[in-house]
């Protein structure tokens, strides 16, 4: 069922200019924390003793498009507020707003297709909309929590945040169609970080340029809450960007463990963000991305399909009967004229209305169709497991 019965034609405009301003916005946030927290890592005492005297903590030289730079960084705040003074914030804000209305624009208005997996659970679409937007907020009432709770102890802090993200997957990947319980927890981190932004990082700035507007010196407490946010934001970073890319993956949300996938690829990705960081303090931990990579090919091997499913006995199959079945199933999305709610071409430019371009694309419904069955999306179309085997003889026979 379609939440607002609109032409298919407006929501494809409205997936890509909301997608296209999503991960412009998100380059420049992810860009911008990158640099300040490389920034802070380069900085080295100032070698002008009259600049130490002035209260800068650090200074760092760069050069970059034909030019060089002299950084200085204070270790409160400088003794008179500059003018003008630049924020960092829109580009936060920017990317939240665009990526929850493209979760409206693909997920909510067509929860029936994309949200809702009988399969998974039995939910209604305003359950399942509901559940995802629960999600969101508690994602920053927990987290928020545990960081106000374990403030002074990182690592506790790190294990607390990362069991919170463990849990969060393991329920949606049991209430969610599998594509979108992914991208579904890399929003859960995404409101985790821009909360950091809106009610952490820019208060705490503001609470330094009031002292200084009032003529008080700046609790440098202010300055801590701010930094720690802005690190956890920095390793937070690489683990969202993949659930974000990962309706492209259907061997990872379409297996059977696939809470436990997304667990282990955003952690390896937590694993290589603190290598860089490392390395930009001077020290070459060249041993993690050596594990991280292990670990690649560790989960690769284990979740790795079988070279070819397991297949009920049975007659040879026609390719008549491939294309009955995608016809019934998958032809209502994939064809020059869909007529599944929600589609006005087809996905990915992929067509089944011939037998020719299904002999084509035979390997893409072996991977998304039978090995995964991450297709029909939500199983909107009902196929059945007899129709997969079905699929899988001819596949096999070929």
């Amino acid at each position: 069922m379609r939440l607002v019965a609109v032409d298919p034609y407006i929501w494809d405009w409205g997936n890509l200019l909301f997608r296209w301003l999503h991960v412009i916005a998100a380059i420049a946030w992810i860009g911008s924390s990158f640099y300040f927290i490389a920034l802070d890592n380069h900085l080295r005492p100032p070698a002008d003793e009259r600049d130490a005297e002035r209260g800068v903590g650090g200074e760092s030289w760069e050069v970059h498009g034909g030019g060089f730079y002299q950084v200085l960084k204070f270790r409160v705040a400088p003794p008179t507020l500059p003018e003008p003074l630049h924020w960092f914030k829109w580009e936060a804000y920017t990317t939240w707003l665009s990526g929850f209305a493209l979760f409206i624009v693909v997920y909510y208005v067509h929860a029936g297709t994309f949200l809702v997996d009988p399969s998974v659970a039995h939910l209604s679409t305003w359950e399942a909309i509901a559940i995802s937007i629960g999600g969101l907020a508690l994602a920053w009432v927990v987290y928020d929590g545990l960081c106000r709770v374990l403030a002074r102890d990182e690592r506790l802090l790190a294990v607390a945040v990362f069991a919170f993200v463990s849990l969060s997957s393991w329920a949606a990947c049991r209430l969610l169609a599998p594509r979108a319980a992914y991208v579904e927890v890399g929003a859960m981190i995404g409101t985790m970080m821009v909360g950091n932004v809106f009610f952490v990082i820019i208060p705490a700035h503001w609470e330094l340029v009031r002292a200084k507007q009032a003529g008080r010196e700046p609790d440098p407490r202010w300055n801590f809450r701010g930094k720690q946010r802005s690190v956890h934001n920095n390793y937070l970073t690489l683990p969202v960007v993949f659930a974000m890319l990962s309706n492209h993956f259907p061997f990872t949300y379409g297996h059977s463990h696939a809470w436990l996938i997304l667990v282990a690829l955003m952690a390896l990705g937590a694993w290589i963000r603190h290598f860089f960081n490392l390395r930009q303090v001077g020290r070459n931990a060249w041993w993690i991305p050596a594990s991280a990579a292990v670990g690649f090919v560790v989960l690769a091997v284990l979740i790795r399909p079988s070279n070819s499913v397991s297949l009920a006995a049975g007659p040879a199959v026609s390719l008549a009967q491939v294309q009955s079945i995608v016809e019934q199933r998958c032809v209502p999305c994939h064809s020059a004229k869909p007529t599944q709610p929600g589609f006005s071409t087809a996905p990915m430019g992929i067509r089944f209305d011939t037998r020719a371009e299904i002999e084509a694309r035979a390997q893409a419904i072996e991977q998304q169709a039978v090995e995964t069955k991450a297709m029909p999306l939500g199983n909107v179309t009902k196929m059945t497991q007899a129709e997969r085997d079905v699929l899988a003889r001819w596949l096999r026979s070929r």
